[in-house]
């Protein structure tokens, strides 16, 4: 867990962004096929586009996003608990799965989407209450036509990693309004 002036930073940058965020909602094809990925995550910034709703779920937000690269703030909370004590590798897994997987998706163009094919994921340490906010950081390693593959590294405020995961996705056209 990072001292408290190092996770100030990253709590006023989250309540920057979920204050210009819209209420959960699902963003309809239209919307997804008229924009670029980063078009697409710039309009869920800026609330034209509905919140993910996994994110008040999961309390994951996503908080930079830039071609090629997308950063998730995650509060761990005693609700992503297992029963061994320490927060379920599906929540890690969870955050991990959003940046990579959008850090593919900022780079497409309009008219493409892409669903996540592998997922791998290293748990290095257990997280708990205590590490604080966590960040999923996810940068693209490589996109071509058909598939994209990406890393990403999930961290405290002090840098201290405790996962790390890649993924290969498969990119693809989204299909034209009611078909």
């Amino acid at each position: 867990m990072g001292s408290s002036d190092q996770i100030q930073p990253w709590k006023l940058q989250l309540e920057a962004v979920r204050e210009r965020l819209a209420a959960a909602g699902v963003a309809t094809l239209a919307d997804l096929r008229s924009r670029s990925g980063v078009e697409f995550f710039d309009a869920i910034g800026n609330g034209q586009l509905p919140s993910p709703a996994i994110s008040y779920t999961l309390d994951i937000w996503p908080v930079e996003w830039e071609h090629g690269r997308m950063v998730f703030q995650g509060q761990p909370a005693l609700a992503h608990y297992n029963p061994l004590g320490s927060v379920h590798g599906g929540w890690i897994a969870a955050m991990l799965d959003s940046a990579v997987g959008c850090a593919i998706h900022s780079t497409l163009p309009a008219g493409k989407g892409y669903t996540t094919l592998e997922l791998k994921v290293n748990y290095v340490r257990a997280v708990t209450t205590e590490a604080g906010p966590l960040r999923a950081d996810g940068k693209v390693i490589h996109v071509g036509g058909q598939i994209g593959t990406a890393e990403g590294r999930l961290y405290d405020a002090a840098g201290k990693l405790y996962a790390h995961a890649t993924t290969t996705c498969l990119i693809f056209s989204l299909p034209e309004a009611g078909v």
